[in-house]
């Protein structure tokens, strides 16, 4: 898989956990990649960012909730 198809990827998994309702609770980033912890009334999920292109993705999607 290239590098632009796994971004991609990332990042529809994170707008398909957005649009069923979870809300971004945690995120860690290190040398491994960025680390993001979803919350849904009592049900948690975490993925793992792996590409820089999905980290600026959910940079952005975190700046349009707060504002």
């Amino acid at each position: 898989m290239s590098a632009y198809e796994e971004a991609v990827l990332e990042m529809k998994n994170i707008d398909s956990l957005l649009d069923q309702g979870y809300n971004i609770v945690y995120v860690h980033e290190n040398l491994s990649g960025m680390f993001v912890e979803l919350k849904k009334e009592e049900e948690r999920k975490s993925v793992q960012l792996l590409t820089a292109d999905a980290r600026k993705y959910l940079s952005i999607k975190l700046s349009e909730k707060a504002g």
